[in-house]
């Protein structure tokens, strides 16, 4: 067994708030500056380029590479052998997001009550997803997740008979409905199976994936593949202003199903796709 203090989580947290507001993931700096040389569209080109040299000013004045700093998403997988102590693990995750936000001076966008709408003033509550494994060490990801993208999102619920083709359009419809709204080049999220809310946490879970990795699901390999040439022949282009480039990657997460159902959930979010990763 293996102790950890709540405490070391709150640092951690609290500086993979700050570092993934600040910095694109590498893998998603490669894709940009790959799209910036293979984009058609003059204009296109153009807007990668702008968005290119917002994430070098950002880094030298270390300045949010996106004003939306996002809803914090913390995805939490714990080993089985570790015991925390000093105080809720809970409380210890908010408070991280707590001072990332205020000591980060990154935009406060959360408020308490979905109607009444008094903001929080610190970003918290987060959104918290747990998962015991074996081991004794800590996988954290902070994704902080912009709404621009996010009330582009869908859930559709399709019949066994759609079968893959009825995920592929079902995708698709998503992406064509976001158009320029989920501020693309996008990252595509996709859940495929489980239940309502299980296939959206795959989705999800999906946009941390690095986007030069590719599922080692032979069939969902060939269908990320697809959807992606799919969607960038639907000339949204960056900025929705047209071109080839409207996704970077499409990745696709699987889980088994009821004999009755095929849910599908289509998780969008925007060219930055910000998380950072950090084991304990």
């Amino acid at each position: 067994m293996r102790t950890i203090s709540v405490s070391e989580i709150t640092e951690n947290i609290k500086e993979m708030c700050i570092e993934a507001n600040h910095f694109l993931s590498e893998d998603m700096q490669d894709r940009l500056k790959t799209a910036t040389k293979e984009e058609k569209s003059p204009l296109g080109k153009q807007i990668l380029c702008q968005l290119e040299e917002n994430l070098v000013i950002a880094k030298a004045d270390m300045i949010p590479i996106c004003q939306d700093t996002g809803m914090a998403v913390i995805f939490m997988e714990i080993g089985q052998d570790v015991h925390f102590e000093g105080g809720s693990l809970e409380d210890a995750v908010n408070e991280g997001v707590r001072q990332g936000y205020v000591e980060g001076f990154l935009r406060k966008s959360v408020v308490g009550d979905p109607l009444i709408r008094e903001n929080t003033k610190d970003n918290t509550p987060a959104i918290i997803h747990y998962e015991i494994v074996t081991g004794n060490q800590v996988k954290i990801t902070v994704a902080p997740k912009g709404f621009g993208s996010e009330n582009m999102s869908r859930v559709f619920m399709l019949k066994p008979a759609d079968g893959a083709e009825g995920v592929k359009q079902a995708i698709l419809t998503a992406v064509k409905e976001a158009g320029p709204n989920a501020c693309p080049p996008m990252v595509v999220g996709v859940g495929v199976g489980g239940t309502f809310e299980k296939c959206a946490l795959l989705a999800k879970k999906a946009l941390t994936r690095p986007v030069n990795e590719s599922s080692d699901i032979p069939w969902v390999r060939e269908m990320e593949k697809e959807m992606l040439e799919k969607i960038n022949h639907l000339g949204i282009g960056p900025g929705g202003l047209g071109g080839t480039t409207t996704a970077f990657a499409v990745n696709i997460n699987t889980y088994p199903t009821h004999i009755a159902g095929l849910p599908v959930a289509v998780n969008i979010c925007c060219h930055v796709n910000r998380h950072a990763v950090r084991v304990i």
